[in-house]
């Protein structure tokens, strides 16, 4: 039985052929540079000697010179440093920077939390504060008043007795006074 193709058959498989080589022949390239991502970025010795090769760093605690390979740096961080930093120090804080471990977002969300508690708890303690010296300014604005009026003033002995204040004690609670508001009334 003889075979009957025609031109346009013909063309037709020879598209279809260079076709289906071109999208082999990229999903190949697409499998080879997803590969490529998946090899191991870490390889170091552990405390036994054997080499360990791993996606991951080596565990906290292995030696600087049992890491035989780091993964490649893909960016550099950028390292503001004040006006008048010497470059060594700033090239030393760079350094310092990226070597460090990220910290865990949840630790750093409850630093954060811990930080605003803390600075809500001093706010309220100086709003307090305030108070009791505002307080503290009126009464003693208003025991300063009563004193210069000349209004004669009785105070409680040791035993309980009443006593009226003589010059001197007025003089005194009149200076205690002015140095309270001095001290209260900001």
């Amino acid at each position: 039985m003889a075979c009957r193709y025609t031109r346009s058959h013909l063309c037709s498989n020879a598209l279809g052929d260079a076709s289906m080589r071109l999208s082999t022949t990229l999903c190949l390239l697409l499998l080879l540079s997803l590969a490529s991502g998946a090899q191991a970025q870490w390889k170091w010795k552990d405390s036994s000697g054997n080499v360990q090769y791993s996606d991951r760093p080596p565990p906290i605690g292995t030696p600087e010179k049992d890491i035989l390979q780091k993964p490649p740096q893909r960016f550099q961080p950028v390292v503001v440093r004040p006006v008048g930093a010497s470059a060594p120090q700033a090239a030393a804080e760079a350094a310092s920077t990226a070597s460090a471990p990220r910290p865990d977002p949840q630790a750093q969300a409850r630093q954060r939390q811990q930080e605003q508690d803390q600075a809500a708890k001093q706010k309220d303690d100086e709003r307090k504060q305030a108070l009791q010296r505002a307080e503290n300014c009126k009464n003693a604005r208003g025991q300063l008043q009563m004193l210069e009026s000349g209004v004669r003033v009785k105070r409680n002995n040791d035993q309980g007795e009443p006593v009226v204040l003589d010059d001197k004690q007025r003089n005194d609670e009149m200076q205690r006074a002015r140095t309270i508001i001095a001290s209260e009334c900001r």
